[in-house]
């Protein structure tokens, strides 16, 4: 059917006609087999039912009478909530622009002036990339390769720990880094240096961080509690970490989640009335405690689906054989995704989703205005 047959039936009325059960339930559904899942694929095409007289084309006004986002559940740490009404393919977008396109600030020069631990320059630089900055990556620029390093584009943090020659041995967490507001205080070394020269440190800030209005009452600060490096006695570490603004795509370190991961709402239907000793078994056989047995008035027993979202497609309950395959559905909502977002403290989980969606909609913007 065209789109010109499709606008002249509603302009007449004539409602679009329905795709049978059966096809209709591969279309939204995907099946779970005891060997493998079946209709994994999305159909968007809009012929793709012509011969039966159904439209299958997109339209904006179906989706955004369908779309939908519920919160399940939000922390300072992480956030679930369903998305209802989009393809894989949003919602696999939304992760990957999660992953690696979301800016944040970390660590990526490592100016060391002393270290006598165990941990080599390269993995104690390492380690400290890996720390995450409490800091609104917003409020900075990018530093280029022309760009000298200010108080707009760097953060500067100082670390220097000792363990003492006696006593017990000496653990460097992050809670030691000091966050320097004036930028670098380690002097450049030059020959051109002469006596009346003014000394160089290894940043040019015009102004101390901790007086912009933006820092003033929140000072920037490390995740607490990570282990930099344990010191034996008499070791010592002695450095300056100058972090600057990044995305996940260039380096695992200004990924702003630690994970963050979807799957499809799952769907357990119960073909036909489990009474009794079966029943009791079908309990017993799903480790992720999805059924619950039900009394009935005159004293039976069946099981009833309880807990579907709890499923995690083991496929246990449809295996070993006696027709559990034919009792019990295990299915898969194409357009229902249950989305976790794990942050790694720089924002919050919710802040991190509303920006993913505005870089997605830039991205939409920029196709758009080159096809046109």
């Amino acid at each position: 059917m065209s789109d010109f047959d499709s606008e002249a039936m509603a302009d007449a009325g004539v409602e679009n006609p329905k795709l049978p059960p059966h096809l209709e339930l591969r279309r939204t559904r995907v099946l779970c087999k005891a060997d493998a899942p079946t209709s994994t694929d999305t159909v968007q095409y809009s012929g793709a039912y012509a011969s039966l007289g159904v439209d299958n084309s997109l339209r904006f006004d179906d989706f955004r009478n369908n779309f939908r986002v519920q919160v399940n559940r939000i922390s300072h740490e992480d956030m679930e909530f369903d998305m209802v009404g989009v393809d894989p393919s949003i919602a696999n977008a939304l992760r990957r622009i999660l992953l690696a396109e979301l800016p944040t600030m970390a660590i990526e020069k490592v100016l060391i002036a002393n270290n006598t631990s165990v941990v080599q320059d390269e993995v104690l630089a390492h380690r400290l990339g890996l720390i995450p900055i409490k800091v609104d990556p917003r409020l900075f620029d990018y530093l280029s390769e022309n760009d000298t390093s200010n108080e707009k584009n760097t953060i500067v943090f100082k670390l220097h720990v000792r363990c003492a020659e006696r006593g017990q041995r000496l653990t460097a967490t992050s809670n030691e880094l000091t966050w320097l507001p004036k930028g670098s205080e380690l002097l450049k070394t030059s020959e051109s240096l002469t006596s009346t020269s003014k000394p160089e440190t290894y940043t040019s800030f015009t102004c101390s961080q901790d007086s912009m209005p933006e820092f003033a009452g929140n000072p920037i600060s490390v995740y607490p509690d990570i282990i930099i490096a344990k010191l034996g006695f008499g070791q010592e570490i002695e450095l300056e970490a100058h972090a600057v603004k990044g995305v996940g795509k260039t380096h695992a370190k200004w990924s702003p989640v630690a994970t963050c991961w979807y799957r499809m709402l799952p769907e357990v239907v119960l073909t036909e009335e489990i009474e009794g000793k079966k029943a009791e078994l079908l309990k017993q056989k799903c480790p992720a405690n999805v059924f619950e047995i039900e009394d009935l008035a005159d004293g039976r027993k069946r099981a009833t689906v309880a807990r579907p979202r709890a499923c995690t497609l083991c496929r246990e309950c449809i295996r070993d054989g006696d027709d559990w395959e034919k009792r019990v559905s295990l299915r898969r909502v194409k357009d229902h995704f249950i989305f976790t977002i794990e942050s790694t403290g720089a924002l919050p989980p919710e802040v991190l989703f509303t920006e993913a969606v505005k870089i997605l909609e830039d991205k939409c913007e920029r196709v758009i205005s080159d096809l046109s």
